[in-house]
């Protein structure tokens, strides 16, 4: 059984389709990735797990229960927690604040100081600043906190939306390397990524969005030796 699965999702803003019949499946332990183009239905598919849109029809299941009709907090609780696209981190608070508020489930609380010892040794740099107003660190030092943050919370699955966005190349590397050490030390990942070569790279396996529908699904090898996947997101 997956951890975690959709089965013939339709979402839609009013009247707009957003999502058309997506099924997809994340078993424990692995690194999916969700590609696509700006409009696929990538967001539109981590808000619809994580509590946000409600779907016209199909299934969300995580742990074999139903989740499509659990509020947001229920899904965090329940284990699963979304790093939303462009970090979201409170910048008038501290890293240490920001941190804290991660951490607000009841389980998580009863593990916040364990949390945060394992998220400062992850994000050594969130160490030097933990009583620095969040919003002066840099773009790449606020998704190390909004990844921090989510860990807080103590995932089971952790869904993370474009968190290469707006990133130089050698911070998106280091948040790919630092994906796959989180994975590594027990958590599912769910990925939505832009950066189609890198996620697919680290990915077990994938997913590509378009229109709102599922086009392909395959290993990461497999779609990134794809001549649809080469000529349209990878420029090859």
């Amino acid at each position: 059984m997956s951890l975690l699965s959709l089965h013939e999702v339709d979402v839609s803003y009013g009247d707009l389709p957003a999502l058309r019949g997506v099924s997809l499946e994340v078993e424990e332990g692995e690194i999916v990735s969700v590609v696509g183009a700006n409009g696929a239905g990538k967001t539109t598919m981590l808000r619809t797990i994580s509590g946000l849109l409600r779907p016209r029809r199909g299934e969300v299941r995580f742990a074999g229960e139903r989740l499509d009709a659990a509020a947001c907090h229920e899904v965090v609780a329940r284990g699963v927690v979304q790093i939303p696209e462009g970090r979201k981190i409170f910048p008038s608070l501290t890293v240490l604040e920001n941190l804290e508020l991660g951490s607000y489930v009841k389980r998580a609380r009863a593990r916040r100081r364990e949390s945060l010892e394992g998220v400062l040794a992850l994000f050594p740099i969130l160490a030097e600043r933990i009583r620095q107003a969040a919003g002066t660190l840099s773009g790449g030092q606020q998704q190390m906190l909004a990844i921090g943050r989510a860990l807080m919370a103590r995932p089971r699955v952790l869904m993370l939306d474009e968190p290469s966005l707006g990133l130089a190349p050698l911070v998106v590397r280091e948040i790919f390397r630092i994906v796959a050490e989180i994975n590594r030390s027990g958590t599912t990942v769910l990925l939505v990524e832009q950066n189609t070569r890198q996620a697919l790279a680290l990915s077990r396996r994938g997913y590509v969005l378009e229109n709102g529908r599922v086009v392909l699904v395959g290993t990461g090898a497999e779609l990134l030796d794809n001549d649809h996947v080469k000529r349209a997101y990878l420029g090859m």
